[in-house]
């Protein structure tokens, strides 16, 4: 299962429409996971298909999405991007977190279930 690269206009719409809001405010359904890479970045290769189970893994209870920061270099500089990959976790309730370089999947799993909230059951 491919996961959905966001371009400027459906992060507006799926994760923070910045332009009608100064403060956060998400605009998910879904908790969600942000993967901010590039093509080139060997790190950010190790970490796509952990995220592809992860999203097998928790369906619908979790959105994972994907930043090319080359193409989408505007969206990389709101979120302060300078090491990739960084990874947003975002909870419904509160504010997101940040995390960076390629996490294992058991350090994935233990922010999903603590940040997020969400379990694989």
């Amino acid at each position: 299962m491919a996961l959905e690269h966001l371009t400027m206009d459906t992060f507006k719409e799926k994760v923070f429409n910045f332009e009608a809001n100064k403060d956060w405010k998400f605009e998910g359904t879904a908790p969600a996971i942000i993967d901010f890479y590039a093509d080139w970045c060997s790190p950010c290769r190790l970490v796509a298909p952990i995220l592809e189970e992860l999203q097998a893994t928790y369906g619908t209870k979790l959105n994972i999405y994907k930043v090319n920061t080359e193409e989408q270099q505007e969206l990389a500089g709101m979120f302060g991007i300078q090491s990739i990959p960084s990874l947003l976790f975002i909870p419904l309730e509160g504010q997101p977190q940040m995390a960076m370089g390629a996490l294992p999947k058991a350090t994935f799993i233990s922010a999903i279930e603590d940040v997020l909230k969400v379990s694989a059951n």
